[in-house]
């Protein structure tokens, strides 16, 4: 039989695990018999990082916590921080403020769970104890409202946004916050905050007087832009060559805004830009530079000829272009028209008088088409023929002239001063010289037939009459003063009548505010004339 040798045990094998079991056990039992006597701890004592009222009490009895609470609240000190940063405080002494002691600590102490008292190691908490403190809210009141930031003095009231006229037009100015608190509710936000022991309270836009209307409020965009549609246009009037624009360096002074931010149009000051526009372009009745046929320059005004603007219509054609906030390029409306939007606005074809020379000329296009002597209105009596600047006004052949006190039949007839015209004259045998002075027509101007013949079958309605003396005149009689003669004086009231009230007297004869005619008749005949005759 083999015999074996024992086999030796390895290093390894030799070592035991029994204490080291053994240690790791103990370790372990260790470590549970301090978790538990943690616990145990912590029954009566405040988890670490304990906060009550933002105050430190961790690790502390709830008799501890409660004496350092009383003991802390003697030195409370309430800071507060407005929005612009600006720090002011409030210390126990000005509100009684004292720690009341009660179960709150005892409450929170037996409500934290023990069990996590490791964790606690690593995190803080903060607990909120109500109703632990006591102060004087009479006091805190007191002390809030003497707060320097409600020294009357120094608040500054909110302002609301606005409307500011520039010199391009308008723009929203900005709300201003200003620094009015509203003492009630600091007061409020203050007190709560002291009640729950907190040291610090920062006041936001809540607590101050607000602006009731701000740059973003959609009434004043809405204001804003019904403005820069106005101010978006601009009429160019068609007027010959002059540079007449109506922009908005003009309208911005016509908007007006009012309390509830509704925009309008001074239509007052629309009117005054239209009188003004008419007083520049109107040429009825103006006084005009004419070069005469002998070649001398000679200034008159009177008549009926010209442009003349129609306000009222003009005036709501702005409106309507404002209402459009367009850029436009039109003429002005007119309720009378020349033949020529330039400065002379007579042109080339035309009529001229020449009464203190008895002598009448037509132009067509230049060119000289007839002229003749003739006879003009009775100057010794006030009834000379008017002087100014008209136009025809109709032609009629054959026509009957009928006066107060005659009736004559004529071959042609041109009015062209209310019932004043050319006309022939066969009851006449000669024509020109000084047969005007004593023995003049009742004021229309007399023509040898075969002229006025040409001139009829020649002169189209509408063509400028060009009449004048070249000597001072004085023209009274009615017809004078209804076609606005530019020589015609009211004359002197008879001795013992009335200068007061409403007699029918008329004004010098100055620039006509209406005209007696509107724009260019069409027709060529007329019913029978009522005019003067011989």
């Amino acid at each position: 039989m083999k015999k074996y040798k024992k086999k030796k045990p390895s290093p390894v094998e030799s070592i035991s695990l029994k204490p080291i079991l053994f240690g790791l056990g103990g370790f372990l039992l260790l470590l549970l018999i301090g978790y538990v006597a943690a616990i145990v701890y912590f029954q009566s004592h405040f988890l670490p990082n304990t906060k009550i009222n933002q105050l430190s009490v961790g690790r502390m009895t709830s008799t501890q916590a409660q004496n350092k609470l009383e003991k802390e609240a003697d030195s409370y000190l309430l800071t507060i921080f407005d929005r612009d940063k600006n720090k002011y405080n409030i210390k126990a002494s000005d509100i009684n403020y004292k720690y009341k002691q009660g179960n709150g600590v005892k409450q929170a102490l037996a409500k934290q769970n023990t069990f996590t008292w490791i964790a606690s190691l690593f995190h803080s908490q903060n607990l909120t104890v109500k109703s632990n403190y006591s102060f004087d809210s009479n006091m805190l009141k007191t002390a809030v409202s003497s707060l320097s930031c409600f020294d009357s003095t120094k608040i500054k009231e909110p302002t609301n946004a606005s409307l500011k006229k520039t010199d391009s037009g308008y723009e929203i100015t900005p709300e201003t916050k200003g620094n009015h608190l509203i003492l009630d509710t600091v007061v409020a936000k203050i007190q709560d905050s002291v009640s729950k022991g907190e040291v610090k309270v920062t006041l936001t836009d809540d607590d101050y007087v607000a602006p009731k209307i701000t740059s973003d409020n959609e009434t004043v965009k809405n204001c804003l832009d019904q403005i820069n549609h106005y101010l978006s246009t601009a009429v160019t009037y068609d007027i010959a060559d002059n540079n007449e624009v109506l922009d908005k360096k003009t309208i911005v002074n016509w908007i007006t805004v009012d309390s509830d931010y509704k925009v309008s149009i001074n239509s007052k000051l629309v009117t005054k830009y239209v009188q003004a526009l008419a007083s520049k372009y109107n040429t009825f009745g103006d006084v005009r530079n004419f070069k005469t046929t002998k070649g001398d320059t000679l200034s008159f005004g009177g008549g009926d000829y010209g442009w003349v603007i129609d306000k009222t219509k003009e005036a709501a054609e702005i409106m309507t272009d404002l209402t459009n906030g367009t850029a436009v390029k039109r003429e002005p409306v007119y309720s009378q028209r020349a033949l020529y939007r330039t400065a002379d606005d007579i042109g080339n074809t035309y009529v001229e008088i020449d009464y203190t020379n008895q002598h009448l000329w037509y132009y067509k296009a230049g060119a000289l088409v007839a002229d003749c002597d003739i006879v003009s209105g009775k100057i010794v009596n006030g009834s000379g023929s008017p002087d100014g600047v008209f136009k025809i006004v109709y032609k009629q052949s054959p026509a009957t002239l009928v006066g107060e006190d005659y009736q004559s039949a004529v071959t042609y007839f041109m009015p062209f001063a209310y019932n004043i015209g050319l006309h022939d004259a066969s009851w006449r045998n000669a024509f020109g010289g000084s047969i005007y002075i004593n023995q003049g027509s009742h004021g229309c101007v007399n023509c040898p037939l075969a002229v006025v013949q040409t001139i009829y079958q020649n002169i189209d309605v509408g063509t400028p009459v060009v009449a004048y003396y070249r000597n001072p005149v004085t023209l009274t009689s009615n017809a004078d003063r209804i076609s606005n003669a530019y020589s015609y004086v009211a004359p002197a009231p008879a001795a013992g009548t009335a200068t007061t009230g409403t007699a029918a007297t008329a004004a010098p004869a100055t620039k006509a505010t209406t005209p007696a005619a509107t724009t260019t008749p069409a027709a060529t005949t007329a019913p029978a004339a009522t005019t003067p005759a011989q």
